[in-house]
């Protein structure tokens, strides 16, 4: 069996954070978004191959991440595309990297900025017994929340019916960006395609093919988290470190109260400061401020300014003394 870790958008959302790195590279506690990923699909034995889908954009940041990481699995398979307006779209994308790769097997698509909890191998031996396209499901609790989704409705674990992103939804178990295809299914990306359908949302792709080929949910409890926006993101940070904060052995603390869900990296220095729920990238300088709900990228100075939910990009410096 093959995988593919979709990696190949741009996180217009998460901007001035990711406007020069993945976000599946932002960090959660000690490790990342996607290396959580890289390792359950290492240790799963039925996978033998790990497509990384990406841009040429971003294209030597994973190279270079690859080999830091050591994993044996992964390799790049590249979208030939560097900025948002002329992506592919998901689909479009998973049709040519099909066909570039050559796959013909059953596959194993998964949203790189996806944290999640449930077992792969748990998964891929529910895909297995039901031998028919399988996507993972979470209960979100709010409708609100869902109209954000691929909504589904099940009948025991049959999916009777899938919306996606509808306004007002029939319910709020959402797919979660993790699909098992066989390989007989393969082929139909190109004629969902051919026929003029949308190539972005894997989701519009399911709600079309679900009335078509048997189509099964696997319905988990526990953690998923879509790393999309800040709060998700900060969200994401506070499950892995469980409450905690994880401060750098060379950072610098002055007079500064950290609070719960705080990462500081090495070489920050925080003085006169209160700060919860943020993350503080390498070689970040903060004087007299609060930080609340929010990141502050390697390299920025701020002194002075309270932050809360708020992005602050590499090498900012407020206030801005460089002229003068």
């Amino acid at each position: 069996m093959k995988a593919v870790v979709l990696a190949g958008g741009y996180a217009t959302r998460l901007w001035p954070i990711t406007r020069s790195r993945p976000k599946m590279f932002l960090p959660l506690g000690d490790t990342t978004v996607v290396d959580r990923i890289y390792a359950k699909l290492e240790a799963e034995k039925r996978i033998d191959e790990v497509y990384v889908s990406t841009n040429e954009r971003f294209l030597a940041d994973f190279e270079a991440h690859l080999v830091d990481t050591g994993y044996d699995k992964p390799r790049l398979s590249v979208e030939e595309t560097h900025e948002e307006a002329k992506k592919f779209g998901v689909v479009g994308g998973l049709e040519q990297l099909i066909e570039r790769e050559g796959i013909d097997d059953d596959l194993l698509v998964i949203a790189g900025d996806n944290v999640f909890d449930f077992d792969i191998g748990d998964f891929l031996e529910y895909f297995e017994r039901r031998d028919g396209l399988t996507i993972a499901a979470y209960d979100v609790d709010e409708p609100e929340r869902a109209t954000s989704y691929g909504v589904v409705e099940l009948e025991d674990d049959r999916v009777v019916d899938f919306q996606e992103k509808p306004n007002e939804p029939v319910g709020t178990r959402v797919s979660v960006g993790c699909y098992a295809f066989s390989r007989e299914t393969l082929p139909l990306f190109s004629t969902y395609l051919e026929a003029g359908n949308d190539p972005d949302e894997p989701g519009w792709f399911v709600e079309w093919l679900h009335p078509r080929e048997p189509t099964y949910a696997y319905a988990f409890d526990g953690t998923w988290f879509d790393v999309g926006t800040l709060e998700s993101y900060l969200d994401a940070v506070a499950w892995r470190l469980d409450g905690e904060s994880l401060i750098a052995d060379d950072a610098r603390l002055e007079n500064t109260t950290v609070g719960s869900a705080v990462h500081v990296m090495s070489s920050a220095t925080l003085v006169d400061m209160d700060v919860e729920r943020a993350v503080i990238f390498p070689d970040v300088t903060l004087e007299a401020t609060t930080v609340r709900g929010s990141v502050v990228d390697e390299g920025a100075t701020i002194a002075g300014i309270d932050l809360h939910d708020a992005m602050i990009g590499a090498y900012t410096r407020i206030p801005d003394t460089s002229s003068g």
